[in-house]
């Protein structure tokens, strides 16, 4: 899964980070508001984690707006607010779920999985994104076209994850950048398009067109015929 952490304590959002990633999880972290906000809405994500106090919007106004765009992601609530009143606040603003601090990291990732169990059994989420004959399964950790099964890196298969949920749309290298590198020091922006062409040679088949284009001057896309 891909988690967004939303938590201006930079101790404890690096110590979930650490123990959410030995859960084999994806994290990305954002320290404020307004960066969470920006980072949730691009719809990446199947669940966000989010503190209630933050700097720029808070947490009710992130689960908000998230909600207000239809988008999939559950979404839980952090916060050292443990009155009644609080939890229905939090709730009722679009959370899934609440959590009070200080918790145990044991609950933390059941919490998680919870999440994901629900999503999966409402049919909001899947554990496959399919695209023509592309298929990503990340529960089993395979990517196919068609029959073939295709092996990719950790950056490959995140690049392909990034394309999948937007198709058809331009991505920047920056865009790009942010998700796969997730804010890494010292990549360069020609990283992306190393990537693109590992990406492209594996996906490709002989027989049939590259579904991954360049538009020049903006960035990639992925195509949404894909056959």
């Amino acid at each position: 899964m891909r988690i967004l952490l939303i938590e201006d304590d930079k101790r404890l959002s690096a110590l979930v980070r650490s123990v959410l990633e030995q859960e084999s999880f994806s994290v990305d972290v954002a320290n404020d508001g307004d960066t969470g906000l920006e980072l949730a809405l691009r719809g990446t994500y199947d669940v966000a984690i989010i503190d209630w106090m933050l700097p720029g919007n808070d947490g009710p106004t992130i689960c908000r707006k998230v909600r207000a765009a239809r988008l999939p992601s559950a979404l839980l609530m952090l916060t050292a607010r443990g009155q009644v009143e609080d939890r229905v606040t939090g709730l009722e603003s679009g959370a899934d779920d609440y959590l009070t601090k200080p918790f145990a990291f044991d609950e933390l990732i059941a919490r998680i999985h919870a999440l994901s169990r629900r999503m999966t059994s409402n049919g909001s989420d899947s554990w496959e994104i399919r695209l023509g004959d592309l298929v990503m399964d990340q529960k089993a950790h395979i990517l196919r076209r068609g029959e073939r099964a295709i092996e990719l890196t950790k950056k490959e298969w995140d690049l392909m994850e990034f394309f999948l949920r937007h198709p058809g749309q331009v991505l920047s290298r920056q865009e790009i950048l942010d998700y796969v590198w997730s804010y890494e020091s010292n990549v360069q922006p020609e990283m992306v398009d190393v990537y693109i062409s590992y990406l492209r040679q594996k996906i490709s088949l002989d027989s049939k067109k590259n579904p991954i284009e360049t538009v020049r001057g903006f960035g990639y896309k992925l195509n949404e015929t894909i056959a």
